[in-house]
């Protein structure tokens, strides 16, 4: 008889490994999609997949929450038969947490893959990612226990050091423990935000030549000719693009497609794969980046920062389509618009309305810009900003924002803003706090409870349900006495329950 460590064994053993999986399972990809999270969702692969994309890694999941949260694993595991090649990734701190979330996973990827590259602030908080790549006896621990547990291979995704030869100490260290496949973004942890600045492609040059495995190049990627470019300067097997991606799904064709075209298709593999609706907005909002810096642009702008329904979005598409049409066709002559304080936008090298990269400011720009703000602040004869309402009256920096966002709410009339903020309290008829406002009782959530407790009644206004309860344990013992009792009388044993007296 086999037994299931047999099984496994016969698995581990059958996997492909290096060049051999790169090859014949992913298939030789070039073009990647960039693990993002809440961003590279299976809606947004799909379309990816349409426009050249030749392996898509899924958003960066939680190892902890996808072994213990039924519901997260579920959304986490939306994918689809054409949804392949694919390599689902993940972050955490644990070998064996990591491995009981893997082994939920392996049979709906080809690979599995360990974030140890991500740098933000959560991830610091939660120590994963990049916060993770000074403990070399722990990476080894996780990745050689995946690499020997699963039935798929293990991949890695890592920044670089300042000292590049202890790059090539790490990248061989992950190779070494069952890495096979290497994905290396050519900026430091540190790197990141306004400091992003430029990666350093002699660093993933340096490590290609020492490791022996399928690498992968994260970093600079704004075109396919950035793509071509990387290759033939890395020696790397593929190139992988996040930011570049978001702005143009269509990078890896070299196209520039118009920005409703792209956001047509989105929504339509949306209404085929749902989401939640905040990785929608997140993603017009980067594909309609530089129409939305346009003044002009601001009530639409508004419209997609409160959309939440699939139709609601197809109707800012709509309109930014009707308004743009015209120019991308040549029916109208197109004359630059006015663009909002700190924009870049009219730099653009292609028409605001056609996908194309965004280009951050230096960090020595960002740098100076801060500078001067501190500069500008620490002057005692700086000109002071005022602030007036409609009326003429001077009014506070607090006070000018409350105003605006009320005139984003154009619905609402100002009896009803005033309305909204009178608190109109009704007390406890028991005691002087002020009473739950669906309360059946007419009282505080306190002296609600106590009356549940003592009269064996429901409170649903305040969550409280004692008699339901009550019910549901006396149910309970009924059925474990039947369970004990086996020969004893059903009919009877139900009425025993229900009638304890």
């Amino acid at each position: 008889m086999v037994n299931d460590e047999d099984v496994l064994a016969a698995k581990t053993t059958s996997k492909l490994s290096g060049y051999d999986f790169y090859r014949q399972t992913l298939g030789s990809p070039r073009y990647v999609v960039a693990p993002m999270v809440d961003q590279s969702e299976l809606a947004w692969r799909m379309l990816c997949r349409r426009y050249g994309a030749e392996l898509c890694y899924s958003p960066m999941y939680h190892a902890n929450l996808f072994a213990t949260d039924p519901k997260y694993r579920k959304d986490a595991l939306q994918t689809c038969p054409e949804d392949r090649p694919l390599i689902i990734q993940f972050c955490g701190n644990d070998a064996q947490q990591i491995l009981e979330a893997t082994l939920l996973a392996q049979d709906h990827c080809d690979a599995v893959d360990i974030n140890l590259g991500c740098p933000q602030a959560i991830a610091k908080r939660g120590h994963y990612g990049s916060f993770l790549q000074d403990e070399w006896e722990l990476l080894t621990e996780i990745v050689s226990t995946l690499h020997a547990k699963l039935s798929i291979p293990v991949t890695c995704k890592i920044r670089i050091f300042e000292d590049l030869d202890k790059t090539i100490r790490y990248a061989k260290m992950l190779e070494a423990a069952g890495c096979q496949l290497l994905t290396v973004h050519g900026r430091t942890r540190e790197q990141k935000g306004p400091l992003t600045g430029v990666a350093d492609w002699s660093y993933i040059k340096e490590v290609r030549q020492h490791i022996k495995i399928p690498m992968f190049a994260n970093g600079n990627i704004l075109g396919l000719e950035d793509v071509h470019r990387c290759l033939a300067e890395t020696g790397v097997d593929g190139v992988m693009s996040a930011e570049g991606n978001l702005h143009n799904p269509a990078i890896f064709q070299g196209v520039s497609p118009p920005i409703w075209q792209m956001a047509t298709e989105y929504l339509e593999l949306v209404y085929l794969h749902p989401c939640p609706s905040s990785y929608i907005r997140g993603h017009l909002f980067k594909l309609f980046h530089h129409i939305m810096n346009i003044r002009q642009n601001a009530g639409l702008r508004q419209n997609l920062a409160t959309a939440n329904q699939l139709v609601q979005f197809q109707t800012v598409v709509q309109e930014i389509q009707a308004k743009y049409e015209p120019f991308h066709k040549g029916e109208v002559p197109y004359e630059p618009e006015e663009m909002a304080a700190g924009s870049e936008e009219d730099k653009l090298p292609l028409a605001p309305w056609l996908c194309q990269p965004y280009i951050r400011a230096s960090p020595e720009s960002h740098r100076q810009k801060i500078a001067e703000k501190v500069a500008e602040a620490a002057d005692p004869n700086r000109a002071k900003r005022q602030y007036f309402d409609k009326d003429g009256n001077e009014i506070s920096r607090k006070r000018m924002k409350k105003l605006r966002r009320r005139q984003r709410r154009p619905g609402k009339t100002e009896a009803q803003i005033q309305n909204r903020h009178e608190r109109r309290l009704e007390y406890c008829t028991e005691c002087a706090n002020p009473q739950g406002s669906k309360c059946e009782f007419r009282l505080c959530r306190v002296c609600c409870k106590d009356r549940c407790y003592s009269t064996d009644r429901d409170c649903p206004g305040h969550g409280i349900l004692i008699k339901s309860r009550r019910a549901k344990a006396k149910q309970f013992e009924g059925i474990h006495y039947v369970s004990e009792n086996p020969t004893s009388d059903p009919a009877k044993t139900a009425v025993d329950a229900e009638d304890p007296l």
